[in-house]
């Protein structure tokens, strides 16, 4: 039998260490996840891995339009 192995969830260094409001994310190959960490047990949004650096892409690009 096949284990899942446990995602290791990070956030950005700019986040502080305050356990406030950040976003987390967890490589989950082939996916990305994303949590919010407030609610880690909440949903979670997974964007394939080219897709998820698409879009860190465009968010670094500025582009204002994200939809």
């Amino acid at each position: 039998m096949q284990r899942t192995p446990t995602p290791r969830w990070r956030k950005s260094s700019y986040s502080g260490h305050s356990g406030g409001d950040c976003v987390e994310v967890a490589n989950c190959f082939p996916l990305i996840e994303v949590r919010d960490s407030k609610d880690p047990d909440g949903p979670k949004l997974a964007l394939p891995t080219a897709e998820w650096h698409g879009l860190i892409q465009r968010i670094k690009n500025g582009e204002p339009d994200l939809a």
